[in-house]
């Protein structure tokens, strides 16, 4: 059992995207401190459901309630603007300037100065920096020579800037090598067990799934059913439960 308070909960959603089938998840809850990771869902699905967890869509049916209240009662861009920020997201949707240096590029959730930043702002940055594995050296490159895996840890740093409840991934692993992509699911899981933050992983990897989060469910497209994969629920059995079904 998860003592911990929901964060997040859907029951029944159903949300046209443009796709086939229409995008549904039967019941699923997230709670504080809680890693999950969900494989089924492509692209597409996954950013759709990221706009119905962030309110940026409302469901066609269904409820979703974040932080103990419902999407649908949000009543203005303030309060909207305002549950966001608790919210860090890592998608391949976040932008990046490339005109900027990576450690410029860390400082946009924090500041819109960051041509000249004051000590203060450079040593969070530098902190962020830290946190999500890079060098100060790697911090001074220009964005232009970020590898695939740097790209993603800039934008994991940067949706940690905030200090969010909850973090959001989508396909964090996609563009980014296998050998390298271990490490960052590493240094996701450890980021959220430091930090004690809620976080969902959406991606096609179950591999990717299993090192970052604590559990790994599968999603059915047709049904919307959450469950968790056959395996994770052998290996966490008890020493001497009785099988299941």
């Amino acid at each position: 059992m998860h003592a911990g308070e929901v964060l997040l909960r859907l029951r029944a959603v159903r949300k046209d995207y443009g796709a086939l089938r229409p995008l549904r998840v039967e019941a699923f809850e997230l709670r504080e401190a809680e890693t999950v990771g969900v494989v089924g869902l492509d692209s597409a699905a996954a950013e759709a459901l990221v706009n119905l967890i962030t309110a940026a869509t409302l469901p066609d049916e269904g409820q979703i309630d974040i932080f103990g209240a419902p999407t649908v009662e949000i009543a203005d861009a303030d309060t909207w603007l305002r549950s966001l920020d608790r919210f860090g997201l890592v998608s391949e949707r976040v932008a990046l300037v490339n005109e900027l240096s990576i450690e410029q590029n860390l400082a946009l959730p924090l500041s819109l100065d960051v041509a000249d930043m004051a000590p203060d702002l450079r040593g969070r940055v530098q902190q962020l920096a830290a946190e999500v594995g890079m060098t100060s050296a790697d911090a001074e490159r220009p964005l232009s020579a970020a590898t695939a895996d740097l790209r993603q840890r800039i934008r994991l740093a940067k949706a940690l800037a905030l200090d969010p409840k909850i973090l959001l991934a989508e396909h964090p692993n996609a563009a980014v090598p296998r050998q390298a992509a271990g490490r960052l699911a590493s240094d996701m899981a450890a980021i959220a067990a430091r930090r004690r933050i809620a976080m969902l992983v959406l991606t096609a990897d179950t591999a990717f799934a299993r090192a970052a989060c604590a559990r790994v469910m599968t999603w059915q497209p047709s049904t919307g059913s959450v469950t968790l994969l056959p395996w994770w629920r052998r290996s966490s059995r008890r020493p001497g439960s009785a099988a299941q079904p």
